[in-house]
């Protein structure tokens, strides 16, 4: 009997140390979630002071139809600077600026605008798009639009947001029932997206490309579109987006597999009315 109370006691002390492991971590990400809700505003009121003076921006070709400005720059920078200061431990990955300490149990991913194209423009279809990864796990997914002052957020296993009312996905089933986003860029397959188009208008649908993938992606997860494919795409234009889905109940393939954090993958997030519909182009899109 004595032996049963030890080994019961032993296990006790183990759970409530497990527990108070996972408490400690959630309440980590809270902290996060709620700096970054600010950041992410604060680096998109700062972007459209560049917007507002997009004339005078010096901009460089980086290959066909990708650009990038001094305000992609300044705006990496200066949200670089603010988790460096209040989360100093942390990993970073940024599409202008790289990346430092991957190797941290959490990595921020960072777009500062996301939808360069449509900003150098004079488009308002940009935004800031900000994601927390742990264990190669989307904890957070934060993307602010500042010309039309929605910020759509989620942390993992709590609900979406746009400006602080819960989002609800489309309630479509088929893809004659909606919009669906298909991004395309020249260094992508040409063939991959004729088929997907091709797919798409034999089932009755029409599409949009609004020129930024991380606003498509949110723009599911609000219900405005019911789903969106994109041939390659990087992790900094999507994982913001992927999280708002998952968290609405939509479905999103497993983008981060096969080193897609690094390297890219192609993305495919559906409402949960059309998964199947979204799965099946995408398997008529060769994948």
């Amino acid at each position: 009997m004595q032996n049963f109370f030890k080994k019961y006691t032993l296990q006790a002390e183990h759970l409530t140390e497990e527990f108070f492991k996972l408490a400690m971590k959630e309440q980590l990400i809270k902290n996060r979630y709620h700096a970054a809700q600010v950041l992410v505003r604060d680096a998109g009121l700062y972007a459209i002071q560049w917007f507002r003076k997009i004339d005078s921006l010096h901009t460089e070709k980086k290959g066909p139809q990708d650009w990038v400005s001094e305000a992609d720059r300044e705006v990496e920078k200066m949200i670089r600077r603010r988790l460096d200061t209040l989360f100093p431990d942390d990993g970073f990955l940024g599409e202008e600026s790289g990346n430092r300490n991957l190797d941290a149990e959490g990595i921020w991913v960072v777009d500062p605008i996301d939808g360069t194209s449509c900003f150098l423009n004079g488009l308002s279809s940009w935004c800031v798009s900000i994601a927390f990864v742990v264990n190669n796990q989307i904890e957070i997914g934060l993307i602010y639009a500042p010309c039309t002052d929605e910020l759509f957020a989620t942390q993992r296993g709590y609900v979406a947001t746009l400006n602080g009312r819960v989002m609800k996905p489309s309630k479509a089933v088929s893809l004659a029932e909606g919009i669906v986003g298909l991004g395309y860029s020249p260094k992508s397959s040409i063939e991959a997206t004729k088929k997907a188009f091709d797919y798409l208008f034999k089932k009755g649908g029409v599409y949009h490309d609004v020129g930024s993938a991380a606003l498509m992606l949110a723009y599911v997860a609000a219900g405005r579109y019911i789903g969106v494919y994109e041939f390659q795409i990087n992790s900094w234009d999507c994982l913001a987006g992927i999280a708002l889905v998952r968290e609405t109940g939509g479905w999103t393939n497993d983008f981060l597999a096969n080193d897609g954090l690094l390297s890219g993958n192609p993305v495919l997030a559906a409402s949960p009315g059309t998964k199947k519909a979204m799965q099946k182009l995408f398997t008529a899109a060769g994948h």
